[in-house]
């Protein structure tokens, strides 16, 4: 909970569970809290899960108004039950809190831009119309000294894409609204970081029905250390995608069959959908060039295209694969829960030379007799650059992602494993710079050499 969301039911608290007659002082604390709440609506925001606050709070300061002036006192008898029923209208802010997405913990702030990418020599496979390929990026990077620091919205486009979310998790539409309230630390349109020279670039690519966002702390943490990392929006296959003009591409479920997902048709299918992400990804990597090599601009000469990385999350860590095996320019690739049933046999049976790493989840793990397993099993030998196949104990599929962050009951519905998500986090921070550091940059890494390991990290 955010701290007025803390401090105006700890008032009430106190006014209801105070064991002898209230002094003035005690008396005025619903006044207090009422007046706090006036302004957490313009600080902090509204939002529904206090809504059940939002009236017990006046009510109370009329009450305690009345006691003030000496008339009667709130008895013990009333007091207790409406003292229980304060505790169950704060269980629910508390239980569905405005998620933290941690600070960068690097020594550099972060800045950040969007773009909108038109790939005229591609077609749209997925809108039902003739129109050219359309994805949205978001470009993390290090901000140049002496930027202010800034606070930006974690989920950009919230009302649109926080519905699509909370349908994707079975839950009513206006569930996930208080993300609109997520705040990051990253200064929108500032200038990069040119003091230490070109920097090493890294493509980000989500899950199936994710977004571009979803890993935006991993981001962060990559971009305070010294790496541009361009996340990508797949269009059609993220949750929703809200373009420059307002137009949405919503989520297209018949691009992978559902009934029966272990049909060699859905193979088919994912391997062209796969496709198509690859060709985003090839085709960010160009625009960042094209950047890169302007006169002028925002990242005019400020990346090192002889270092570029790429990372990705379930279907997204497949595509990653596949680029990587298609495109030399990408040096290195992290795979975090990889699904490859989107990658070519080509790419399976031949695999490619980059360093590579590979991160799973216990939950997919566990999972020995699945088609995913079976496919990664044909396909191990052929990364010939790997630096390791790892599993995490307690894990979830999505505690690769910000997602197990929206609510201490994340486990409940599905969002992580028994890890705390903070262990989590500093794990995947961890080895995402030591892996990128290593083969980017040429710096020793402790854990990827496999000197220094966490207990939860186990050889797969």
């Amino acid at each position: 909970m955010r701290p007025l969301e803390i401090v105006i039911p700890v008032f009430l608290a106190l006014y209801l569970g105070w064991p002898r007659r209230r002094p003035l002082a005690i008396r005025l604390l619903p006044a207090l809290a009422f007046a706090l709440l006036l302004v957490h609506f313009v600080v902090e925001g509204y939002r529904w899960q206090m809504v059940p606050l939002y009236v017990l709070a006046p009510a109370l300061a009329v009450v305690a108004a009345a006691s003030a002036r000496g008339a009667w006192d709130l008895r013990a008898a009333a007091a207790l039950p409406i003292l229980a029923l304060l505790g169950l209208v704060t269980a629910l802010p508390a239980l569905l809190p405005v998620p933290a997405i941690p600070d960068a913990d690097g020594p550099r702030r972060v800045g950040t831009r969007r773009f909108e990418l038109v790939d005229g020599s591609r077609r749209e496979l997925y809108s039902g119309r003739d129109e050219p390929r359309r994805f949205t990026i978001q470009v993390w990077y290090p901000a140049a000294p002496g930027t202010t620091a800034g606070r930006l919205p974690w989920l950009p486009h919230a009302t649109t894409v926080a519905p699509a979310l909370a349908a994707l998790l079975r839950l009513p539409s206006f569930f996930l609204d208080h993300l609109a309230l997520v705040k990051i630390p990253a200064t929108e349109d500032a200038d990069i970081d040119r003091t230490t020279g070109p920097l090493p670039l890294l493509m980000f690519s989500h899950g199936w029905e994710g977004f571009g966002a979803q890993n935006t702390g991993q981001a962060l943490q990559l971009a305070s250390r010294g790496y541009v990392v361009a996340a990508l929006q797949h269009t059609y296959g993220a949750v929703a995608t809200v373009f420059r003009d307002g137009s949405v591409a919503p989520y297209n479920p018949a691009i992978l069959p559902e009934d029966d997902p272990e049909a060699a048709e859905w193979e088919t299918a994912g391997r062209t959908a796969a496709e198509q992400w690859v060709g985003d990804l090839v085709f960010a990597l160009d625009f960042m060039a094209a950047r890169n090599a302007e006169a002028t601009g925002p990242f005019s000469g400020a990346l090192d295209l002889g270092r570029v990385g790429a990372f990705g999350h379930s279907f997204g860590a497949g595509a990653t694969i596949q680029f990587t095996a298609a495109d030399p320019r990408c040096r290195a690739v992290l795979a975090e829960d990889p699904f490859l049933r989107g990658v070519s046999p080509a790419v399976l049976d031949g695999g490619f030379a980059q360093p590579s790493l590979f991160l799973f989840s216990e939950q997919y793990t566990d999972d020995t007799t699945s088609r995913n397993n079976e496919l990664f099993t044909r396909f191990r030998p052929h990364a010939r650059g790997s630096r390791g196949t790892f599993f995490i104990r307690g894990t979830g599929h999505y505690d690769f992602s910000d997602l197990p962050r929206l609510s201490p009951l994340a486990h409940l519905i599905g969002l992580k494993g028994p890890i705390r998500a903070a262990r989590m986090t500093a794990i995947l921070d961890d080895y995402l710079a030591g892996f990128f550091d290593a083969t980017l940059r040429g710096i020793r890494s402790d854990l990827i050499d496999g000197a220094r390991t966490y207990p939860e990290v186990m050889p797969r």
